[in-house]
């Protein structure tokens, strides 16, 4: 479903991403792991169209879409979760949810039931504030409306920051359940092992702006990716 092909990113002139290279099957959780600062961000952000690459390709389901802004992006099937969430604070739940609809027809734009089965308590808090949210509602609603465009690609980036355990295992079962459905391809950027170590079915590790292991969870060795993550 996504392929991202030999991708270097820089800001100004240094480079934050130095031939990155992987692919996110549908079905499929594929996990990018590594220390802060070692371009995981910035790769979603490049997929994204967020931030502009100098050299490589992004290609959706066959498309090249390198060169194509970010909303065109979105409305190809590429839906993203931001680090901190950035949800709209002074709009409610509903209206949050409600941004989603412009990547969609105008006779698809309702916010599926589905979505309130997966997070129970937004459909509570549908008239509060999104600001009036905790951190791990917040992170609920930031999945729930990216879900609400009807991805083909779902890019999560570090969705277990700073959330509470009971919530963590939420969202796992959320993107466990997401992956058995077997719609969508899921790009999930993590630094807490276990959780993504339990998720993945491939797993990319960056250092230094670069791949340095890559392969299916069974194939690599546990030590050895945990290496790569620790200070």
């Amino acid at each position: 479903m996504l392929t991202v092909e030999n991708v270097d990113l820089y800001y100004g002139a240094s480079q934050a991403v130095r031939d990155v290279g992987f692919s996110a099957k549908t079905g499929e959780v594929t996990c990018i792991l590594g220390r802060n600062g070692v371009g995981k961000t910035s790769i979603l952000r490049a997929v994204m169209g967020i931030e502009r690459i100098e050299r490589g390709r992004v290609v959706l389901d066959g498309d090249d879409i390198t060169r194509r802004p970010t909303y065109d992006r979105a409305r190809a099937g590429i839906a993203y979760v931001p680090q901190g969430r950035d949800i709209f604070a002074r709009l409610t739940v509903e209206e949050n949810l409600q941004t989603g609809f412009d990547t969609l027809k105008r006779g698809d734009r309702a916010v599926p039931e589905q979505l309130f089965e997966y997070f129970p308590v937004l459909r509570d808090m549908r008239a509060r504030r999104g600001g009036d949210l905790s951190g791990g509602q917040q992170q609920q609603l930031a999945i729930a409306r990216a879900l609400v465009t009807r991805p083909k690609v779902l890019l999560l980036d570090e969705p277990t920051e700073g959330i509470q355990p009971s919530i963590i295992k939420l969202i796992q079962r959320v993107i466990e359940t997401l992956r058995e459905k077997g719609d969508m391809a899921v790009v999930l950027v993590e630094q807490y092992f276990d959780f993504a170590h339990a998720l993945a079915d491939r797993i990319v590790v960056m250092d230094r702006g670069a791949v340095i292991l890559e392969g299916a969870r069974d194939e690599l060795d546990e030590a050895d990716v945990r290496r790569h993550l620790t200070i």
